[in-house]
């Protein structure tokens, strides 16, 4: 069980009448102590610029955990928050964006929640890719990136399932094949993960059929002759 209102003070004490462009990790650490929980093996969802999909994927499918479908994510999600030194403390009008500065409210918090979430892994993950993106479906400059695939644990985690999604009748920009996964698949290496890659993992595949039902790329079976 959770203390609800301790969770939400020490939410609010991390921001409340502090500059909102220089905002610490040890601002939030009381409420990431309070609200984290174990998450169990083999459950874990990593995402990158698939935020929807994956999203609409755990609802579906309860086997699998994304950041936001724990505490910490489900309190942030799609919020935004930030404090001011005059009263009342919060601004309620407009807040810095990570563009504008590193250290906003907003920033901080998801890159401590991403490193915790990508901690308490264990066992078979899953880190779920846009291969229609023309960036590159692996980009280490995202939380993923930069974050999360370098705090899970090669002695808790035994191997990554990686599902590389193309839009439906959309660009298939890059393939496991790729340049941008070869190089996620380098650093994974280098930390001793087992690895697989697998191109339009067809449970999520479905998932995505169900807007575009007669599409080629939907049908169950092809006829052949």
């Amino acid at each position: 069980d959770k203390d609800c209102l301790k969770i939400w003070e020490s939410l609010k004490n991390a921001f409340i009448y502090k500059n909102p462009c220089n905002i610490t990790s040890e601002d939030y650490q009381p409420l990431m102590e309070l609200a984290s929980h174990p998450i169990p093996c083999n459950k874990s969802l990593f995402w990158s610029k698939t935020s929807d999909l994956a999203h609409r994927y755990t609802k579906s499918n309860q086997n699998f955990l994304t950041l936001e479908d724990t505490l910490l994510g489900y309190m942030a999600d799609r919020v935004s928050w930030c404090g001011d030194p005059s009263a009342p403390g919060i601004n309620y009008e407009s807040c810095p964006k990570r563009s504008e500065c590193e250290s906003n409210p907003s920033s901080v918090f998801w890159k401590m929640a991403s490193k915790m979430f990508a901690e308490a892994a264990c066992g078979v993950v899953q880190v779920m890719l846009n291969g229609s993106v023309e960036v590159g479906a692996f980009r280490s400059s995202s939380i993923f990136g930069s974050i999360e695939i370098f705090n899970l644990n090669p002695d808790k985690v035994s191997a990554v399932h990686i599902w590389l999604m193309h839009d439906i009748g959309g660009p298939q920009s890059e393939s496991c094949s790729g340049h941008s996964i070869k190089r996620l698949k380098s650093i994974l290496e280098e930390r001793n993960f087992k690895i697989t890659c697998e191109d339009n993992y067809r449970p999520v595949q479905l998932l995505q059929c169900v807007h575009n039902p007669d599409h080629t790329d939907c049908r169950l079976c092809t006829n052949t002759t």
